[in-house]
């Protein structure tokens, strides 16, 4: 009984080391479809990066904060609108606000 009840534990743990191993794999196949935009996050809505003295996720200070991103379907960023930019649209890397 002892051996059966290891058996059936390694199989179980194998099982499960398997499914978390191929977590990650799902997650970047979903992040190859997306990418970084600057300047079209909400207050308090990015993804991550709001410049110095924010920490990350859920930081940016203001409306379409140049320096704050949010994830987007590739090939959208430069399509959504973002009044504090210099071209009025989403950027791929970050930028200094002009006024709104």
């Amino acid at each position: 009984m002892n051996k059966s009840i290891t058996a059936a534990s390694l199989a179980i743990a194998f099982g499960t080391a398997m499914t978390l191993a191929a977590a990650p794999a799902a997650a970047q196949d979903k992040m190859a479809d997306k990418e970084k935009c600057y300047g079209v996050a909400m207050k308090g809505k990015n993804d991550c990066k709001a410049g110095a003295g924010t920490s990350c996720a859920g930081t940016s200070k203001i409306d379409y904060q140049g320096n704050a991103w949010s994830m987007v379907p590739k090939g959208t960023c430069e399509k959504t609108a973002s009044p504090t930019s210099p071209t009025g649209h989403g950027q791929l890397k970050e930028f200094k606000e002009k006024k709104a």
